[in-house]
């Protein structure tokens, strides 16, 4: 039985996820990317137990809070500031990923103004059509920044597959090693490689990742254990880390397909229903507020995820030996979507095992 809606996170299936990934790329530089859980400490703890080199972040907040709670590691910012933010990026991060020159500009005037330095990689959009400016800028950019004294250069790097749907492959990746090495000729030095996220893992695995990609930034295959290209099981990672419990808080039998005059729902949809006549269904104490329906999965193959309101979970139910009783738990596991919905909810608790 259960109270309320909780995400329980076993901590040591994170570590060894993050374990494994490390160990696949040698030589390899892995930023554990925590945003899906919302700068989750307890995550960040478990991710650098298992050998990540650092912490990427995409908001502020979240890096904020993972230092209030004592973690001391390199900090990437995932998503480039506002200008009028650059202080607390060039407090609280030792790293960003930039594509304007303006925002380059603010990050070196906060760096005098604090007597410290930061480091930026510079992001070229090779297909995805997400942040990074087109390849062709790229060496005017480097003209503008490489005079700064206290903003300098560390790498190159792009994002793939989070907007476009595009998958790291032999070309992308084989393009952005050659902006790379045309960076480190204008530049006289090396920098680093850094060749996308969790999706970037399905090249390495097919053999045709270039040696030369010295920095991935993964999150998504540490925490749920899955390529975000295919969402299918990657590398041999624990794809259950992350579990949702939900009480019932009602079980009946009804018809299958709603009765009268159809409208639209409560988020402007139009549902159709298939008449499979009376059923047992559950209803379950969340909703779309708290979580994205269409991607939990439930760990009993014969609950059917039927959809949700704002605050009820509605399954189908009909197939189990015996109706849910009035409190007990419906356990699910969750997608990225999911995830990312119930670690932002503060109406469902979060639980931590196996640290």
């Amino acid at each position: 039985m259960t109270a309320k809606a909780t995400v329980t996170v076993d901590l040591g299936k994170i570590e060894q996820n993050a374990r494994t990934v490390v160990s696949a790329l040698p030589g390899v530089e892995v930023i554990g990317v925590t945003k899906v859980t919302c700068g989750s400490p307890e995550i960040a703890r478990a991710m650098l137990a298992g050998g990540v080199s650092g912490i990427g972040e995409s908001r502020l907040e979240n890096v904020e809070r993972l230092r209030s709670a004592g973690i001391e590691c390199p900090y990437w910012l995932l998503r480039a500031p506002t200008p009028e933010l650059a202080e607390d990026a060039v407090h609280l991060t030792d790293v960003s990923l930039q594509s304007e020159v303006e925002t380059v500009e603010s990050l070196e005037r906060a760096c005098e103004r604090a007597g410290t330095r930061h480091r930026i990689i510079a992001m070229v959009d090779v297909g995805d059509l997400r942040e990074g400016m087109m390849p062709v800028d790229l060496p005017a950019f480097l003209e503008e920044v490489r005079g700064f004294e206290r903003v300098s250069v560390a790498g190159i790097g792009a994002s793939l597959t989070c907007y476009g749907a595009i998958v790291p492959d032999e070309r992308n990746l084989t393009q952005l090693v050659e902006l790379a090495e045309a960076a480190e000729a204008r530049l006289g030095r090396r920098l680093v490689v850094s060749g996308g996220m969790s999706t970037t893992l399905d090249a390495f695995s097919a053999g045709i990742m270039p040696r030369r990609i010295d920095n991935l930034r993964v999150g998504e295959a540490i925490v749920l254990g899955v390529s975000p290209a295919t969402r299918e099981n990657i590398l041999g990672l624990h794809t259950d880390a992350v579990t949702l419990s939900a009480p019932v808080i009602e079980c009946k039998v009804k018809p299958s397909k709603p009765i009268g005059t159809s409208a639209q729902d409560a988020f402007g949809g139009r549902p159709e229903f298939r008449d499979l006549g009376e059923r047992r269904r559950a209803i379950c104490a969340i909703g779309r507020q708290d979580v994205a329906p269409g991607a939990l999965v439930p760990a009993d193959p014969r609950v059917k995820v039927l959809g949700a309101s704002s605050d009820h979970l509605i399954l189908d139910v009909h197939e189990l030996d015996q109706p849910p009783a009035l409190g007990e738990a419906i356990r699910f596991v969750p997608g990225y979507s999911a995830t990312l919905a119930l670690f932002t909810s503060p109406y469902v608790a979060k639980e931590w095992i196996g640290d």
